[in-house]
């Protein structure tokens, strides 16, 4: 039966307790981690989020019924216990910081009790990702979660401190807004007062914080949650947590300097300094160099274009693509030319995946032979030129992707980080930052026949570009910029659009007539009439920082209550029916058959993402 702990107060965390307090009579408060009964003498570990203390029982000391309740211990119970501090009477434990004290007991109240747990209440553990996230609030009483959770919080205060004496307000902006297109799906929310009509979550902060600017307040931030109807991946969530900024009066070289520091303070909390300047590249040196705009800088093996090499050459794979204005570019992996046929047929299987038509491969032996997919295709001279474009050594593998860019730069950058990590490339404990700059300011969509925004239809272009826009507009560079980190994305800004002319550009490129464009963001527009300084921004997927910053594989790991691929929550069963009067209430009723429908294109898109 649970006590009440009136008359109690706990003293110190469990893990707050040092050899300075021997001596002293305490109260401590926590869960049972383990009890062990040795006959006449209990010990018991107790535990809360700053670690363990040891407690010992012994009738003599704590009484019939305190030692009583001792021999009812399990995992999991509250406890408060009241005793004296003394040295460890047993061997002293160098792996705890409270492992050269121990607790005297002379009081035990059973606060809650337990029943069994699904799962033991450890570090390390190796329970399934299902069942720890229905039983999450058990989960999050693991040590090792809670310590990421304690990083997270300092992260948050430690960037709050920097930017309030950078000069930076917090300022919120709201939860309920207008749904404008553009972006990923929005989260929408019926109105009751306003039936038929609809809220939709933010997806970010983007016209509020440049309304902000709008409003004379020159340097905001906000630690603020997004929400982007999108299909999941191992770092993704359907709600996330920015760091978001935004700044008037300054180039991108201020944003990137101050947030350059940023980063540089909050790395130094794990004992990770960040070299300043953080180095620089292109869009399309990153793309050209590595098939990716957010390269992994940790490992060497990079693209080389060897169009020029086999144009025209008797390979129809390769000379096709060239002639249909695509390429074919390929990866030198070093020392691994004596890779199994049945290693390089996976790899194939990985490139396709990812768009390619197949894999073209040409292993160059220790013993001065080749072994190749399709060198009997090319004349010997044609050969010994590709080998020496792609720095070919004995025991080395060559791998080459021809198709249009997009789709080359796709599989083989992904291919050379899945290889790196089959390999054993990667160094541990690395950080290698690197802003990505110079992005393509639109991109060309073939289902809609026109461009769109490859940020947010209010990135400035590059001045010496604006005389594209209208001629070559898929040539047009943005003032954008990435912050990558070991191939992930930390975050990503831009300068954004303040005059009135280059807007209407961007909305006329964009297929917005002037009055969807005023209907859409009408808010916006009506305040860039009233003085709008230049300004431009920057957000931090937070989740993802604190995750590189503990150290771990998913973000997941640092999300209290995350949901999963499908955008569930297992311990809470959301997203779930609702009540008929509440949609009454709405004005919506749920039909059968589109319900059925979109089950079903549910279902389809998710066995495709697998």
């Amino acid at each position: 039966m649970a006590e009440s702990m009136l008359g109690l107060k706990r003293t110190k965390r469990c893990g707050e307790y040092t050899t300075e307090d021997i001596g002293t009579l305490v109260t401590v408060m926590g869960w049972v981690q383990k009890s062990r009964n040795k006959g006449g003498i209990i010990f018991v570990d107790v535990r809360d989020r700053s670690g363990l203390i040891q407690l010992i029982l012994e009738e003599s000391d704590c009484g019939v019924e305190s030692f009583e309740k001792g021999t009812r211990l399990r995992s999991e119970f509250v406890i408060a216990a009241t005793g004296k501090v003394e040295p460890r009477s047993g061997a002293v434990n160098e792996n705890l910081k409270t492992g050269q004290i121990e607790v005297r007991v002379k009081d035990l109240r059973i606060l809650s009790e337990s029943e069994t747990p699904p799962f033991p209440v450890q570090e390390d553990l190796k329970t399934k990702d299902e069942l720890r996230l229905r039983y999450r609030f058990l989960d999050l009483r693991r040590p090792d979660l809670q310590k990421n959770f304690i990083l997270r919080h300092k992260v948050c205060m430690e960037a709050r401190n920097f930017l309030s004496e950078e000069g930076f307000l917090e300022l919120e902006t709201p939860m309920l807004t207008k749904s404008t297109p553009e972006g990923a799906r929005d989260y929408l929310v019926p109105s009751r007062v306003h039936p038929g009509n609809f809220y939709a979550l933010p997806q970010s902060p983007q016209l509020f914080k440049q309304l902000l600017m709008c409003s004379g307040f020159d340097r905001y931030f906000q630690i603020v949650k997004c929400f982007r109807d999108e299909d999941l991946r191992a770092d993704r969530q359907p709600e996330f947590t920015q760091l978001d900024m935004e700044l008037s009066f300054v180039d991108e070289n201020d944003v990137i300097d101050v947030n350059e520091r940023l980063l540089q303070r909050l790395f130094q909390m794990i004992g990770v300094e960040v070299s300043l300047p953080i180095p620089r590249m292109t869009w399309r040196e990153a793309m050209d160099r590595f098939g990716s705009d957010k390269p992994d800088l940790r490992f060497e093996m990079e693209l080389t274009d060897v169009s020029d090499v086999v144009k025209g050459c008797g390979f129809g794979v390769f000379s096709q693509a060239i002639e249909k204005g695509g390429s074919v570019r390929g990866l030198n992996v070093k020392g691994q030319g004596d890779m199994p046929r049945k290693k390089i047929d996976s790899l194939v299987d990985f490139a396709k995946d990812y768009g390619a038509k197949g894999l073209a491969y040409l292993s160059l032996k220790e013993d001065g032979s080749i072994k190749s997919s399709f060198t009997k295709f090319l004349q010997e001279e044609e050969v010994k030129k590709l080998v020496e474009k792609m720095q070919g050594e004995p025991g080395d593998l060559l791998l080459f992707a021809a198709d249009q860019d997009k789709v080359v730069f796709d599989v083989l950058g992904n291919l050379r980080v899945e290889i790196a990590k089959r390999c054993a490339l990667i160094p541990e404990n690395t950080y290698r930052f690197l802003w990505v700059t110079e992005f393509p300011l639109l991109e060309y969509n073939e289902d809609l026949g026109r461009y769109q925004a490859m940020h947010h239809p209010f990135t400035m272009p590059m001045e010496e570009d604006l005389s594209l826009i209208e001629s070559d507009p898929g040539k047009v560079r943005a003032k954008a910029y990435d912050i990558v980190l070991n191939g992930t994305e930390l975050g990503g800004g831009s300068v954004r659009i303040h005059q009135n002319d280059i807007q209407e550009k961007m909305f006329d490129l964009l297929g917005f007539t002037k009055e969807e464009a005023t209907k859409q963001f009408e808010f916006l527009l009506r305040a860039f009439q009233y003085g709008v300084p230049p300004h431009a921004g920057l957000a931090f997927g937070l989740d993802r920082l604190v995750m590189f910053m503990a150290g771990e594989d998913n973000i997941r790991e640092v999300i209290t209550f995350p949901k999963v691929k499908d955008a569930s929550c297992l311990m809470t069963d959301a997203p779930n029916l609702v009540d008929d009067t509440q949609l009454d209430e709405l004005g919506i009723a749920i039909q059968p058959d589109v319900l059925e429908a979109l089950k079903e294109e549910a279902s389809d898109s998710e066995d495709n993402n697998s």
